[in-house]
């Protein structure tokens, strides 16, 4: 008989219910993610000869001890952090959250859930995730450093600079002033520091990018012949997709991507609404590339055009854009894939289990509330025997 591992993981702890094809508690316990924590955790387990381990956020918190686990053998399923929720909800206890309870809700979503996909890690995907979430951190904090820069300018400048100011342009505006007064020196030479900053950040995002572009290109994937499509977007449609066979059509990867319109007809009224659910980075991939492609003249620019001129408003024209984009890159991807698996000699089509944990759903982090005590190593069995 398989025993189902639910697991509710944290970076320091992790709490695991036991339950059988039933839906029945066969154990539960806490115990930290330490080498000494882990390996008692991985004994107990092993107790139970045929079993499952079913973690939440294989793309966030839970990424680590899921990648161990598959390292030594187990077999993983990753479930998404919105399905172990609507069962906790509709489960007794007004949807109250402690580590027990989403350990039993994970459990119970991986039983009554088919369809979940195994984790397999892919050293090539998992570097360009972590390569990809570089790049992002990278680009956030040169938007920030550049708003402390405006600010500084601002109060040096009567009206402050240009809102798209590059480091050289900066460095000649600064140098045309000479405050005397204490407080205009200092901002001087914050401002001064900031732009060199800015320069440092601009070497290594420059850097990442070659980086990234080398990888996409080793992958074989020919994103990035799609206009407004860079090397951190392309590395991120990668990471995060996976294998592209796991989704069935196009529609299912727009359900996935944020792109599909959500239904909210009522009685006689026929409409549609926008869906906040999916995965919110590839999404913003999306924006990226039809803002790229409406401020240029491309097959974007006359689509959105046409749809304006159908009547739509402009929200609703790029939400329709962004629902044609993620067709192309759907075709795109697959193209690739084929190509792939043509040119590899164990390559094969068809729909998969496995996954990349490397970005399944959005937000897939469990909650990181503090925990009520000290991680204890301990399971603690409940009457009912293994038969």
């Amino acid at each position: 008989m398989t025993v189902i591992i639910g697991m509710d993981p944290h970076k320091r702890s992790a709490t695991i219910e036991i339950i059988d094809h039933t839906g029945k508690k066969l154990a539960v316990g806490r115990y930290t993610t330490d080498k000494a924590g882990y390996a008692e955790m991985l004994t107990f387990a092993r107790s139970f000869a045929h079993r499952v381990w079913a973690v939440e956020g294989c793309n966030g918190i839970g990424r680590h001890i899921a990648h161990r686990l598959v390292h030594d053998g187990e077999t993983v399923l990753d479930v998404p952090a919105k399905l172990s929720a609507q069962v906790r909800v509709f489960a007794t206890g007004n949807g109250r959250k402690t580590d027990p309870v989403d350990a039993h809700s994970v459990a119970m979503a991986a039983l009554y859930s088919p369809n979940l996909l195994r984790v397999e890690p892919d050293p090539g995907l998992l570097l360009l995730s972590m390569l990809a979430d570089r790049r992002d951190e990278l680009g956030r904090t040169r938007t920030e450093t550049v708003n402390r820069l405006h600010r500084f300018l601002l109060e040096l400048f009567p009206g402050g600079a240009k809102k798209f100011l590059s480091t050289k342009q900066a460095r000649a505006l600064i140098a045309t002033i000479k405050p005397r007064d204490a407080l205009g020196k200092a901002r001087r030479r914050l401002a001064v520091e900031l732009i060199g900053e800015l320069e440092s950040l601009d070497r290594k995002i420059k850097a990442a990018d070659k980086e990234l572009h080398q990888l996409v290109i080793d992958r074989g994937s020919t994103l990035m012949d799609l206009h407004g499509i860079g090397p951190s977007s392309a590395a991120r449609l990668l990471a995060d997709t996976g294998n592209i066979h796991r989704f069935r059509n196009r529609d299912r990867f727009a359900s996935w991507n944020g792109t599909a319109p959500l239904d909210a007809s009522s009685g006689e009224q026929q409409r549609h609404r926008l869906s906040r659910a999916g995965n919110r980075r590839i999404n913003r991939v999306l924006h990226i590339m039809a803002v790229v492609q409406l401020r240029n003249p491309t097959a974007g620019r006359t689509y959105f055009d046409s749809r304006k001129a159908a009547g739509k408003t402009s929200m609703e024209s790029m939400r329709s854009l962004k629902r044609r984009l993620s067709n192309v890159i759907y075709r795109r991807m697959l193209a690739d894939q084929r190509r792939r698996e043509k040119a590899s000699p164990g390559g094969h089509s068809g729909t998969t289990l496995d996954s990349s944990a490397t970005g399944l759903t959005p937000h897939t982090d469990p909650s990181e509330k503090p925990l009520p005590g000290p991680a204890t190593n301990q399971a603690n069995p409940t009457t009912a025997a293994v038969s």
